[in-house]
């Protein structure tokens, strides 16, 4: 299989610091991830001023009364925090990633030369923003938490229509509660996704821990997204649900492993590691008790001990029957020389 693209997320667990975010470039660097993620919006552009936040979100901030508004707004990065980042990862050779969550910010994205764009779950149903994003990128990352098959088959006709070949596409199966019970990953939909659209597949995981991703991986996901943050006890709507830096290496070390588990030709054969130790772990026949020569060989005269380097087992039933040309004794690793044929 192919190397898995993993894209650390990092979203808004900078909680609007510059400073933040830049640890969180770090902290991705050294766990190894291909791409790093935030997310770009203008608070006022993304919700109404009577939108609540979500059962999680209240519970994360630790703040029931506040708006969505009034949390977003505390969560932007400028402008300007965009440039010093993309310039800051370019430094640290890791690819700047941001979903956009309104038009203007969808745009701004297209200015800094990112020629990937990854359609966020609460985006799917939102006809103009799939219609700018399919004219202005020409690969498409589609996350579908929430989505039914219907409607990603809607998204998905808007990128065909704008052009987008469906090979440049890959739907990420989501699902859009922080943290996911397990209960509720569906995890066979990512498969039944892929065979459905014909593209290819990744996950987009919410869960606690990293065991779901990496089942992810060995079903065939070819890109993993998983938030992560400095520190999970920070204030904020997605920390809790978050990996820790030392997770997050650890996710990305089990990912590797499981390409290398899953690079192998198929045939099932013995591997070049793993030859040097047939002759040691299985077993040749040997003389149960001392016989002499001349004797007729039976089963009861035989028994199967290590090493491996004599007559096989499997040979038994051409041994049974054959005399002796001299005596053996107890013990003794029989050879074809020892037969009278």
């Amino acid at each position: 299989m192919g190397k898995t693209i993993i894209i650390a997320e990092a979203g808004v667990n900078h909680n609007g610091s510059l400073e933040n975010a830049l640890k969180l470039v770090d902290a991705a660097v050294d766990a190894g991830v291909d791409y790093i993620k935030f997310q770009t919006f203008k608070a006022n552009k993304l919700v109404s001023a009577t939108a609540i936040k979500a059962d999680y979100q209240s519970k994360n901030t630790g703040d029931s009364s506040e708006s969505q508004l009034e949390m977003l707004k505390k969560l932007e990065l400028s402008e300007a925090d965009h440039v010093k980042l993309l310039a800051y990862c370019a430094r640290k050779n890791i690819s700047f990633f941001s979903t956009a969550f309104d038009l203007e910010s969808l745009g701004y994205l297209a200015t800094l030369g990112l020629d990937l764009v990854k359609i966020p779950s609460g985006e799917i149903t939102n006809l103009p923003y799939l219609k700018m994003a399919a004219g202005i990128f020409r690969k498409v990352i589609l996350s579908t938490g929430m989505a039914t098959m219907t409607e990603i088959a809607d998204a998905m006709q808007v990128f065909l229509n704008e052009g987008i070949a469906p090979e440049d596409i890959t739907i990420l199966h989501c699902n859009t509660e922080y943290p996911t019970p397990m209960e509720d990953v569906n995890l066979k939909a990512m498969n039944a996704i892929g065979e459905h659209f014909k593209t290819s597949i990744g996950y987009s995981d919410h869960t606690l821990g990293i065991e779901v991703p990496i089942a992810a991986v060995s079903l065939g996901a070819t890109i993993i997204e998983k938030h992560f943050t400095l520190d999970k006890s920070m204030p904020g709507p997605d920390h809790a649900a978050s990996l820790d830096p030392l997770e997050l290496k650890q996710m990305v070390k089990a990912i590797r492993n499981i390409e290398q588990a899953l690079s192998g030709s198929g045939m099932k054969e013995p591997s070049f590691s793993e030859q040097k130790n047939i002759k040691i772990a299985r077993k040749s026949i040997h003389i149960a008790k001392d016989l002499s020569a001349g004797h007729v060989l039976t089963a009861d005269d035989l028994e199967m001990l290590r090493p491996g380097d004599g007559i096989s087992p499997m040979a038994m039933d051409s041994v049974i029957g054959k005399g002796l040309n001299k005596h053996l004794p107890a013990g003794y690793k029989l050879t074809y020389s020892d037969l009278l044929l």
